[in-house]
């Protein structure tokens, strides 16, 4: 499939720390298939972030999100089932020492764009928190 046509994966993950491995797996995956091995790295990078927070701050299942929209954008989110919005990113010198609370000070400044919204369907509330990367 050409990566000018649009296309999206969703891979639910439990909520087991061994899940952020095979999020970061699925996603190199996915990329090298559609010829998009250039963003893999910082794909990776942010998946791993994303699922991680997911999984370590929250009690019940989660997601990982991929899509792809022509011309260029790859969108990279998580969703998970509580509703709470994340914790806003430090500034990224501020927390470059820390064992934990760098995720999302990452995600900021490795991503063109990112954010989060709640999300609420069939009586399920949880969040949705993703970023983008352009391809060009």
């Amino acid at each position: 499939m050409p990566e000018t046509d649009p296309w999206e994966y969703s891979l639910y993950i439990p909520n087991d720390l061994r899940a952020v491995t095979v999020s970061r797996r699925t996603l190199r995956l996915v990329l090298t298939m559609h010829g998009l091995i250039r963003l893999v790295d910082v794909a990776e990078l942010l998946a791993t972030e994303l699922v991680t927070n997911a999984v370590r701050h929250t009690k019940g299942p989660a997601a990982l999100r991929i899509r792809w929209s022509p011309p260029g954008t790859l969108r990279i989110g998580a969703w998970d089932a509580d509703p709470e919005p994340p914790v806003p990113p430090a500034a990224f010198g501020r927390v470059e020492e820390l064992e934990e609370g760098r995720g999302l000070a990452l995600v900021r400044a490795c991503a063109d764009v990112w954010g989060w919204h709640p999300l609420a369907r069939h009586g399920n509330r949880g969040k949705y928190v993703w970023c983008e990367l352009a391809s060009a």
